[in-house]
């Protein structure tokens, strides 16, 4: 069976204006500016107001990824969000963002897979249209974490922020767009990094709330054991599949959790910093929508031309992995 070579022919972002820094935490919490660079490389964030939910994020980096892409909302067949943020429960972000979009014929689902989310949402769209289901996909990642994150923990507080991108997915020309996707889990490691409180196992009740289970929970140096492991071999594995070899990489987009993380992957890479994408220093970790706001800045900066090798890499809470090659 042929199938149609499918990429991102639009990229947008959107990071609320709100910045909290690493001073404004030292008057929130016990900790310094000096111990949150060395440890993480994050220097600031950005935090939604109070009136702005996860959807209002994802709106506006829609809206830029459609302009890009040249096309309209009732162009879209399918919208995917990615989040642990969702506006509720139920109906799905996905479904709201469609209605605030004026999408009248898209299908639309959100997709849960933590800080590896866009990926697992960018290899769902893909197949998509490579199979010729659809012929356009928005796949957004978009988290309002500060809404979940206990500000009276220093250990999760300085690490979390808000934000959303977004890309268009549709048919590109032959020899360009995704060559291989790397989809892992490991649910043997579900208690190094969740909420608690708020689903069927835990349901919320005033018990929950006054032992802070709706907060987020890491258990931060397993974490940090399992990224530094898993980040370097998903990528090498999504590369063996795309038949291309580390020195090909012309640009990394990794999840920004932290730069040792980044620093560790690079090395096993062997690729010099000016081939990786950063911006975690300005955002911190934005979960989902890490990866494709790094991908819609370094579009932004003319830091991707036509033809390059990009692989994207992220890890998350499930445990799960994910990593792909897209010529672009």
């Amino acid at each position: 069976m042929n199938t149609i070579p499918v990429g991102i022919i639009g990229t947008g972002k959107y990071v609320p204006e709100r910045v909290l820094t690493n001073k404004d935490l030292e008057q929130m919490v016990e900790t310094n500016d000096e111990w949150i660079v060395t440890r993480t490389g994050i220097r600031e964030r950005r935090l939604a107001s109070a009136e702005q939910a996860t959807s209002d994020l994802a709106l506006t980096a829609s809206e830029i990824a459609l302009k890009n892409a040249g096309i309209t909302a009732d162009q879209l067949d399918l919208i995917i969000v990615a989040t642990v943020t969702p506006d509720m429960y139920f109906p799905s972000t996905a479904c709201i963002l469609q209605e605030k979009l004026g999408a009248k014929k898209a299908a639309a689902f959100d997709l849960s897979a933590a800080c590896s989310g866009f990926i697992y949402g960018l290899a769902n769209a893909s197949n998509f249209i490579a199979t010729g289901i659809y012929k356009y996909v928005l796949v957004i990642g978009a988290e309002c974490l500060s809404k979940i994150t206990d500000y009276t923990d220093r250990n999760t507080c300085i690490l979390f922020g808000d934000g959303a991108g977004a890309v268009v997915l549709g048919e590109v020309p032959e020899g360009r767009g995704f060559k291989s996707f790397e989809l892992g889990a490991d649910g043997s490691g579900s208690e190094l990094l969740h909420i608690r409180g708020g689903g069927s196992r835990v349901p919320s009740s005033p018990e929950s709330i006054d032992a802070k289970q709706h907060f987020i929970y890491m258990a931060g140096s397993e974490v940090f054991k399992f990224a530094v492991r898993i980040m370097g071999s998903a990528a090498e594995e999504a590369l063996r599949k795309a038949g291309m070899e580390k020195s090909e990489i012309d640009l990394l987009v990794p999840h920004q959790a932290n730069v040792r993380i980044i620093q560790s992957a690079l090395n096993r890479l062997e690729l010099p910093e000016e081939k990786c994408m950063v911006n975690l220093d300005r955002y911190g970790n934005m979960s989902a929508a890490s990866i494709p706001v790094a991908l819609a800045e370094a579009a932004e900066e003319g830091r991707l031309n036509e033809g390059d090798k990009v692989v994207l890499v992220g890890f998350g809470g499930g445990l799960t992995w994910g990593a792909s090659v897209l010529v672009w």
